[in-house]
């Protein structure tokens, strides 16, 4: 199916690329704001997220469009309003635009995230209360409800996919810059691993690959559509995360007090209930921080580097080349 990626020079754009090159889901044309493709993409073209036409171009003819173009970001949004506006929702209107001018028939599929939630210690089922203590979270969940409300006035076909915690990556150097890429730096800079408060706020992580491979499912399963999905993955607190970073690294983890804006915008517990995407789809992600950390040690090992350190180590993690699942 004929598949264009908006936005194909991020996070989860590279990597969700990189899948698509081993398992071939679709034929793929990418598009973003740079003149190059970073990883050097042979379907990739520049275009202006401005332009209503530019987007026309882009998508007509596609079966399938998925949005990977936005900002993230936590207090980032009140710093500069204008600049995450224009990034998460003015780009999916105009893409909103393009796909009515065209008569598309595509489906769009939207990454969202877990900060719609209001935070609960209990698993969170796609109808859970939501909260919204930063734009980044409300600019999501009013692009879910831009979806809707498109739908119902004019047709157009979606899905979103609600991600929490997403981990390694396929593409080198690219990372999440999320919460385990975040210990890990701080491993290998300062050694230790700090935490604010206890860290017994718990998360859905999940392995990029698999994320990845959810992405192109929901995207060819006819039955995934207007709708709102939570992605599966593991359930683990920060301070567990941070332990593991630790224990592999030899990094000290330590407690230190919340900062005041950081405290007020904390979410609290998130961890999804996944099922409702799993029986859909039949898919369960299959790695663990766990299985991670020990593909990365043994590649430490085998790479006969570093006299005992674990520089190598978090050199791998941050870039988070399995052989056998990048080939």
């Amino acid at each position: 199916m004929k598949t264009a990626v908006l936005g194909a020079n991020g996070y989860i754009a590279r990597n969700f690329l990189k899948v698509n090159a081993v398992s071939r889901y679709g034929e793929v044309y990418a598009f973003g704001r740079s003149p190059v493709q970073i990883d050097g993409f042979v379907g990739y073209r520049q275009i202006d997220f401005d332009s209503v036409t530019d987007i026309e171009e882009a998508i007509v003819g596609c079966g399938l469009i998925y949005l990977f173009a936005g900002r993230t970001g936590t207090v980032q949004g009140f710093d500069d309003p204008d600049s995450f506006l224009d990034a998460n929702e003015r780009l999916l209107l105009h893409l909103l635009s393009a796909y009515r001018n065209i008569n598309s028939m595509a489906k769009i599929v939207f990454p969202s995230t877990r900060l719609v939630y209001r935070g609960d210690y209990r698993s969170l089922s796609e109808d859970a209360p939501k909260a919204f203590l930063t734009p980044y979270a409300m600019q999501k969940y009013a692009c879910e409800q831009y979806l809707e409300m498109y739908r119902r006035l004019y047709g157009v076909r979606y899905c979103v996919l609600r991600i929490g915690v997403p981990y390694g990556t396929l593409v080198q150097p690219v990372s999440s810059y999320g919460t385990l890429d975040s210990f890990l730096h701080q491993a290998r800079e300062t050694g230790q691993i700090s935490l604010y408060g206890d860290g017994s706020q718990r998360r859905t992580v999940t392995y990029i690959e698999d994320l990845c491979r959810m992405l192109w499912l929901v995207g060819l399963d006819e039955h995934c559509v207007n709708d709102v999905y939570n992605v599966g993955g593991e359930d683990m607190s920060i301070r567990e995360l941070a332990e593991s970073v630790a224990l592999a690294t030899g990094a000290e983890v330590t407690k230190k007090p919340w900062p005041a804006a950081a405290r007020k915008i904390e979410s609290g517990s998130t961890v999804f209930d996944a099922s409702k995407l799993e029986e859909r789809l039949r898919y369960r992600p299959a790695m663990t921080v766990e299985s991670w950390i020990n593909e990365m040690m043994k590649i430490k090992a085998e790479s006969h580097v570093g006299g005992g350190t674990f520089v190598t180590f978090l050199l791998l993690c941050a870039s988070s080349p399995i052989p056998e699942r990048c080939a």
